[in-house]
């Protein structure tokens, strides 16, 4: 039975590792170890919902988690956005250890939530980035405005003066 069992998980295309609630106190942080050796790439799924107060979920190296945690810089692969709900998805190619984080230690209240981890090794290429952040579509549409602007402005100033002559 138990080989049975092992030959089902070796031939899994989508592995769920994490799917529990979550609770991390105030000044803390909480976080979920993924050891990574496939020798494929791999999508790591994760999302975390009904979160108590805004909460950002992050993907990161464990290397990099020390180094944060000790007061350096952070260098996350993927991160959400401040909220009660987030999903991130990341194309991980480079086999080792790796950290689902979620980061409590500015707050002064206890966050609870349900947080999932899932692995996908069917080879399929997730996109990245499938959505810009919010001030980033204000920045596209400042500036797409303004280059209308100014290109319309050009013309019109350009027809006047073909117009008068």
């Amino acid at each position: 039975m138990i080989p049975l069992v092992l030959m089902l998980l070796a031939s899994a295309q989508h592995l769920e590792i994490v799917n529990e609630p979550f609770r991390i106190p105030a000044g803390k942080w909480y976080q979920a170890g993924l050891g990574l050796k496939q020798g494929r790439p791999v999508v790591v799924s994760a999302d975390f919902e009904r979160a108590s107060q805004p909460i950002s979920l992050a993907l990161t190296r464990r290397e990099d988690l020390d180094r944060l945690l000790e007061g350096g810089s952070n260098r996350f692969l993927a991160m959400t956005a401040r909220g009660t709900a987030g999903t991130l998805r990341y194309l991980v190619r480079v086999p080792g250890y790796y950290v689902i984080f979620l980061d409590n230690r500015a707050g002064t209240v206890p966050i609870a939530g349900h947080l999932r981890v899932a692995l996908d090794f069917s080879g399929e290429r997730a996109p990245e980035v499938t959505q810009l952040s919010r001030e980033r579509q204000i920045t596209i549409i400042a500036i797409s405005f303004a280059v209308f602007f100014a290109i319309a402005g050009y013309s019109a100033r350009r027809l006047l003066r073909a117009i008068r002559h």
